[in-house]
């Protein structure tokens, strides 16, 4: 009998996480304009239409790339929109499961001082505190590097910045108040920090790194243990959101319109319709993630301590599928 229930259990468990497909992809986002494929995708039914009635396409939402990571490693979600720190952290984790496939939106990250502050440059954040929303997210790992390349250095290691996260309703309390001097935060909270309380721009969306085209934003992962056994459902997804990344930057009106009213199904509330057009300017769609970008993340995230290696930095990409679409569809292809 024990040899028995034994054997059970052990079907059950190989049943069971990532090995287990049942004609289902799942698909991970956040309810963000920066993630603006999905929530296009989502409220026209693209990604079911992609797939087909063979394949049942489920959709989850996530407030922060961590959490999704840990959906993947629990087996949990197939394909996922995520920011690139939580996408080269998954990566490194993984030790190279998670993999990155396409870009989805660059750019769209802002340096703001406080009204009255009188800070016009980076130079003149010595001895000022500076907020952003997470530590080791993506803002703190690009604000790092600004600071570096200004002669600067957060207080956590021996320098003047007093650099401190807070949740960006927060950071917009405390910058309102003159708790704090400056913020490096994520589109539309820029543009809010802008319009609402009268914070002016320091460093803009296309002067932070390489000409705006740095993945501050949004990227695509995938489980590498998903594409090996379901390519041609990788390569439908692809499809589906090179497509979707077209018709945005063909149609960026309607497109953040329908964006937006996917953000209130899902959070019961809408963003300012004439911030979120503001905001949207300051973002890049696009499927290109820029792999010399990640690398330069790479790098700031091993100069500065918080991670001690990355394996096999150079597989942190891989585009062999996007380049099937974007061949197929007589667009350039990625190197």
């Amino acid at each position: 009998m024990r040899k028995y229930i034994i054997v059970i259990i052990i079907l059950i468990l190989t049943s069971c996480g990532k090995n287990n497909f049942n004609n289902e992809v799942r698909i991970a986002y956040f309810p963000n304009i920066t993630h603006i494929q999905a929530l296009v995708g989502i409220s026209q039914g693209t990604f079911e239409e992609a797939f087909g009635d063979e394949i049942k396409v489920t959709f989850r939402n996530f407030n922060a790339g961590p959490a999704e990571i840990e959906a993947f490693f629990a087996g949990e979600i197939d394909i996922g929109y995520i920011g690139p720190i939580p996408a080269i952290n998954g990566f490194s984790k993984s030790d190279g499961d998670i993999i990155i496939i396409a870009g989805a939106s660059n750019a769209g990250a802002v340096l703001v001082a406080g009204a009255g502050t009188n800070i016009k440059s980076v130079s003149e954040l010595a001895s000022k505190k500076v907020a952003i929303p997470q530590f080791g997210n993506t803002q703190h790992l690009a604000l790092l590097k600004i600071l570096t390349d200004n002669n600067l250095k957060p207080s956590a290691s021996g320098g003047t910045v007093d650099v401190i996260q807070a949740e960006n309703p927060d950071i917009k309390t405390l910058m309102d108040k003159g708790d704090i001097q400056a913020a490096f935060v994520p589109e539309p909270w820029g543009t809010r920090l802008i319009n609402e309380i009268g914070a002016e721009i320091i460093l803009d969306y296309d002067q932070i790194l390489l000409d705006g085209e740095y993945p501050s934003t949004a990227v695509v992962i995938v489980s590498a243990d998903f594409m090996k056994k379901h390519p041609e459902l990788v390569e439908k997804f692809l499809q589906a959101h090179v497509e979707l990344t077209r018709y945005i930057t063909e149609n960026q009106y309607e497109a953040v319109i329908i964006a937006n009213e996917q953000i209130e199904k899902i959070t019961g509330s809408k963003l300012k319709e004439s911030d979120l057009h503001d905001a949207f300017k300051k973002l890049i769609i696009t499927y290109d993630p820029s792999v010399k970008s990640i690398q330069s993340f790479i790098d700031i995230y091993l100069s500065e301590g918080l991670l001690d290696k990355v394996n096999n930095r150079d597989n942190i990409c891989d585009f062999t599928i996007l380049n099937k679409v974007l061949k197929g569809m007589n667009l350039w292809e990625l190197n």
